[in-house]
């Protein structure tokens, strides 16, 4: 393998690690405030760790918008996809979300054709049926009903789905730095006004979890970025799922919870799933999904 794709291996890595860290940060906050706000000190920590970037290179004309409607699109799924996600891990498990959310990249693949043209080969539909079985199984941890927190997940996934499919759209004529900044400025603004009625003052003890998480956000997003220019997609696209590693990991320390069998038998099918169609796109030599699981 080549040092180049080595080093993209290691960076992905690296940003699967740093945004599992993010979503345990949110997980601590989401215990004292509600989902909205959250969002809010998410998005508000993350935009100083963003702009440092840019203004040590001053690179500010890369933060121009071509086409607003679409960042106004983008903003309304992407902050769809963080109030379900972090009202998900609120009430339940890391790798119970994850197992669920793992799904993204197939319904990515799915959507690919009829929204960018791209084909989808009847193998690569049977991959995608076979991932969302996989999402069953995981929906119901004890064999019971399905937890409300379970179709967060769920729907954060199909949202996010459709997010990646406008940020691919955006990506043709504007920059990562835009697409990123952009859009965390809409879900602090919007959040900021949806979640005023409710807002709980901020607590001393929780600043240094505000900061960790805007921190920890900022350099997932650009080790991800980081990954995706140093080697092909497809070379690192497989490395994102060892966040599920991560989420159960984080789940034992932290949080003192394991999770059921189900859950880890959903998620490695979804895994699986979703390691056929990347291998199959490659071997098409089709574009894959080339947006990280990013929140």
């Amino acid at each position: 393998m080549r040092s180049g794709n080595l080093k993209a291996i290691g960076t992905m890595l690296g940003g699967v690690f740093f945004f599992s860290l993010l979503d345990a940060g949110l997980k601590h906050l989401a215990g004292s405030y509600a989902p909205i706000q959250v969002m809010f000190l998410r998005a508000a920590a993350s935009i100083p760790f963003v702009l440092l970037p840019v203004a040590v290179t001053g690179g500010w004309r890369e933060l121009k918008m071509q086409r607003p409607h679409l960042y106004l699109l983008r903003g309304v799924l992407g902050m769809t996809v963080l109030w379900t996600f972090v009202y998900a891990i609120s009430v339940q498990s890391l790798s119970y979300t994850y197992a669920i959310y793992m799904s993204a990249p197939l319904m990515v693949a799915g959507l690919a054709g009829p929204t960018l043209g791209e084909k989808v080969p009847a193998q690569r539909w049977a991959a995608i049926v076979v991932g969302l079985v996989g999402v069953l199984i995981a929906l119901k941890p004890s064999g019971g009903f399905v937890a409300l927190g379970g179709i967060a997940a769920m729907f954060s996934a199909i949202c996010y789905a459709a997010n990646v499919i406008t940020v691919r759209l955006i990506g043709r004529t504007d920059s990562n730095f835009a697409v990123v900044l952009w859009h965390l400025c809409f879900v602090m603004l919007v959040s900021a006004l949806l979640g005023y009625a409710t807002w709980q003052p901020i607590r001393a003890e929780h600043w240094p979890w505000i900061a960790f998480c805007g921190l920890v956000g900022a350099i997932a997003q650009f080790l991800f970025t980081a990954a995706f220019r140093l080697a092909p997609a497809s070379t690192i696209a497989p490395f994102e799922y060892t966040a599920l590693v991560w989420g159960v990991a984080l789940d034992w320390i932290l949080f003192a919870t394991a999770p059921f069998l189900r859950v880890l038998l959903g998620g490695a099918i979804v895994i699986g799933a979703g390691l056929y169609v990347i291998v199959d796109e490659r071997r098409a030599h089709a574009p894959v999904a080339d947006i990280p699981l990013a929140k």
